[in-house]
C-alpha cells in the first residue's frame, strides 16, 4: 500500500495538564482537537473523554456529548476506547460500544501498566469482541504483549472478530514490552498477512520512532497526547495536531498519500454514519 492511515489519540486517560498544559479535556475541547488533528492529517480519532474533574471516565452521557460535539465539526473517523483507565470494571470499559460508534479498541490482554496493570481475561475479551460485532463496531485488536496477538488470532479463529483486521500495536508502555524496531517486526509477522496494522509508540523517544518503524514496514502511525507530550527532548508540544503535522510531513516526504477518513471507512468497510 502507498496509503498513510494517522491515528490522532488526543486526550487518553493519564496524560495529565500538569504533564502538558495544552491537554484537551472537555467535550468542546476535544472535539476542536478532533477537528484540528483532522485538518493536520489524522482520519481517525481515538478517543477517551474526562468527566468535570478532569478524571478519566466511560459514562455515556459524557461520550455521547463529545462525540455529537465531534461531529458537528468533521468527518473524521471516530475509535472510541474499551481499555478506560486502571480500576475500571469490564462494564463500564464496555459502555461507549453501547453508542454504536465506527470502530472501538480491544485489548487483548493483562498488561502491566507502570505501578498498576490493566486486566483482560479471555472471557472478557470475548464478551466485549461480541458485543461490536453484534452492533457492527470494527475493533482495533490492541496488543501490548506477545501473548495478546495470539489471543487476537483466536478471536479470529472463533469469528468473534471477522475481517479486515486492524491490530494495533502498543510498545513502551512501562513494565510492558519496550520499543525497537525487532519487537514492531515480530509483532506485525504475527498478524494475518492480509490484516492492516497501527504502530504505537509510547513516551517521547518511541512514539517519534513509531513513525520511521511504521513507514518501513509497512503499518499505519498513531499520534496524540495519551502517547507523548513533547514535540522534541525539552519542549512541549503546542497541541495534537503538531505532532500528527509531523506524521504527515514525514509520511509525504517517504512517497505516502495520507488517507482520507473517507477511505478508511471503504478500506476497514464501516458503517455508514
Amino acid at each position: 500500500m502507498n496509503t498513510m492511515v494517522l491515528t490522532c489519540a488526543v486526550t487518553g486517560a493519564e496524560t495529565t495538564r500538569e504533564q502538558n498544559p495544552n491537554l484537551p479535556v472537555t467535550p468542546r475541547e476535544i472535539a476542536d482537537a478532533a477537528a484540528e488533528a483532522r485538518d493536520a492529517g489524522a482520519a481517525i480519532l481515538h478517543l477517551h473523554v474526562r468527566d468535570e474533574e478532569g478524571k478519566a471516565t466511560q459514562d455515556l452521557k459524557v461520550f455521547k456529548e463529545t462525540m455529537s460535539l465531534i461531529r458537528k465539526k468533521t468527518d473524521i473517523v471516530i475509535e472510541v476506547t474499551t481499555g478506560g483507565a486502571v480500576g475500571m470494571t469490564p462494564e463500564e470499559r464496555l459502555q461507549p460500544v453501547y453508542l454504536e460508534p465506527e470502530m472501538a479498541s480491544l485489548d487483548c490482554g493483562t498488561v502491566n501498566f507502570g505501578e498498576d496493570y490493566l486486566v483482560n481475561t479471555l472471557p472478557e475479551i470475548r464478551i466485549f469482541a461480541r458485543e461490536m460485532k453484534a452492533r457492527g463496531v470494527r475493533p482495533t485488536m490492541e496488543c501490548f504483549d506477545l501473548s495478546h496477538v495470539y489471543t487476537a488470532l483466536e478471536m479470529i479463529k472463533e469469528g468473534l472478530v471477522e475481517p479486515p483486521f486492524h491490530f494495533g500495536f502498543v510498545l513502551g508502555v512501562p513494565g510492558g514490552v519496550p520499543w525497537s524496531m525487532d519487537n514492531l517486526l515480530l509483532f506485525s509477522r504475527l498478524a494475518p498477512p492480509e490484516a492492516y496494522w497501527t504502530a504505537i509508540g509510547i513516551g517521547g523517544k518511541a512514539a517519534k520512532a513509531s513513525i520511521f518503524g511504521a513507514l518501513a514496514a509497512g503499518g499505519f502511525i498513531r499520534q496524540g497526547f495519551e502517547d507523548n507530550v513533547y514535540y522534541e527532548k525539552g519542549r512541549l508540544a503546542a497541541g495534537n495536531a503538531e505532532l500528527i503535522e509531523r506524521a504527515a510531513a514525514i509520511s509525504k516526504r517517504a512517497g505516502f498519500t495520507l488517507a482520507e477518513p473517507g477511505d478508511v471507512r471503504r478500506m476497514l468497510k464501516l458503517k455508514e454514519i
